[in-house]
């Protein structure tokens, strides 16, 4: 690798973010994570073919949801994180999708067995209030990301982590649904390598995604940083380790 210096990456941290889109360093190859052995998006795709309702959970700012077009007749998607709304809503509304946002998992402003398809990639849920607006037979899709999540970022950083996850994985998430009335009809749970090219594609990360590191600035960690740095000019990349899980479930 050529040396850069790590002072010309700094700014990276500050390029803009909005919706769910990390291109600024995916789409030029910056940062790169393993192949799954599975498709959520494939999963969706099929499921909504055979929809009459459906609702997409923390849709983000809409980007992954217009692309599984054509809809069902009936079609919404919540979001949690008020400056993704206008995003959202510009992406979704001219195709048909209702956008509600949404404060509470325990809590969401729907009826009673709404939906027959209910998709959740990368969302926290509650899983008494998802069995309350699907109807019985339908489909709950939900992709997750585990507690294991990246941990070597923190590590790397000198960083805490937070605990309050730190036993989400797909055993608890299969045992809460099952308690909840569900039949679990597909599972499986990997941990994918994370590989990040230059320290300002993992700076720029770490901004987007704040709980990682809650106390992130580059002030603070500049000289784990630069550790970083100095080893991906040596060895050409730094990697860390994804947690991923998915489940299929059917109400009961």
């Amino acid at each position: 690798m050529v040396a850069v210096k790590f002072e010309e990456y700094i700014n990276d941290v500050n390029e803009n973010f909005s919706g769910w889109d990390f291109s600024f360093i995916t789409g030029t190859g910056r940062m790169k994570s393993n192949l799954l052995s599975w498709s959520y998006g494939s999963m969706a795709r099929q499921l909504i073919k055979h929809a009459n309702s459906m609702l997409d959970m923390g849709t983000g700012g809409g980007e992954f949801l217009s692309k599984l077009q054509p809809f069902p007749e009936t079609v919404y998607a919540t979001e949690g994180y008020k400056p993704n709304i206008p995003i959202a809503k510009k992406h979704l509304e001219p195709i048909g999708v209702k956008v509600v946002s949404v404060e509470e998992d325990s809590n969401l402003p729907f009826n009673d067995n709404q939906f027959n398809v209910i998709l959740n990639q990368h969302e926290s849920y509650g899983p008494e209030e998802v069995r309350r607006i699907i109807n019985s037979n339908g489909v709950f899709l939900t992709q997750q990301v585990g507690g294991l999540d990246c941990l070597g970022i923190n590590e790397a950083l000198g960083s805490s982590v937070n605990n309050e996850f730190k036993d989400w994985n797909l055993t608890t998430a299969m045992s809460d649904l099952v308690n909840n009335h569900f039949e679990i009809l597909y599972c499986k749970e990997e941990f994918p390598t994370q590989r990040f090219f230059d320290i300002g594609a993992l700076m720029y990360y770490l901004k987007a995604i704040p709980w990682q590191v809650p106390d992130f600035s580059v002030e603070q960690y500049y000289e784990n940083l630069y550790t970083i740095h100095k080893h991906i000019q040596s060895e050409d990349f730094f990697d860390v380790n994804q947690h991923r899980f998915v489940i299929k479930a059917l109400a009961k």
